[in-house]
């Protein structure tokens, strides 16, 4: 058993999907810092500090009464409240961070991409134009013998 345990641990698949997962960590920490530590102040002062992490619907007031000061206040009376503005700053977040993976995977696929495209493997049939391999010596489509193509 031991064995086989170790085959299993030993694997490709299993050591890649552990980089996977460890390469993904420190992206998720990378994405959390450039947007709460560079996208979100400017936003923040654009905004004039627009947050919504304090608007609450109060379903049952506890004890003492309302108004609550803060979410938190309302939660620690017994009140039930519905935390509606953390949802909302989250929905902004959520997008804000969507924006900023998908301009990165963008540059990183840019970075991926070859220089120059693939050369052709086929060409067009002289009499049907109907696409066929570059080494043909006769079209699949019109059975027409065709001259092979000289490298140049």
């Amino acid at each position: 058993m031991l064995k086989e345990f170790r085959e299993f641990a030993i694997k490709g698949n299993v050591v890649d999907m552990a980089v996977g997962i460890m390469i993904g960590a420190a992206f998720s920490t990378m994405v959390k810092s450039l947007v709460d530590d560079v996208i979100m102040p400017p936003i923040a002062m654009l905004t004039g500090g627009l947050d919504f992490s304090s608007k609450v619907i109060v379903l049952r007031e506890g004890t003492p009464g309302g108004p609550y000061d803060t979410p938190d206040a309302a939660q620690e009376a017994g009140a039930v409240v519905i935390r509606y503005g953390q949802f909302l700053n989250n929905i902004i977040a959520l997008l804000i961070v969507a924006m900023v993976l998908f301009f990165l995977v963008r540059w990183v696929n840019r970075l991926r991409r070859p220089e120059t495209p693939p050369a052709p493997t086929t060409r067009a049939c002289p009499y049907c134009r109907s696409h066929i391999n570059e080494k043909a010596t006769r079209c699949p489509e019109c059975t027409s013998e065709i001259e092979p193509e000289v490298a140049a």
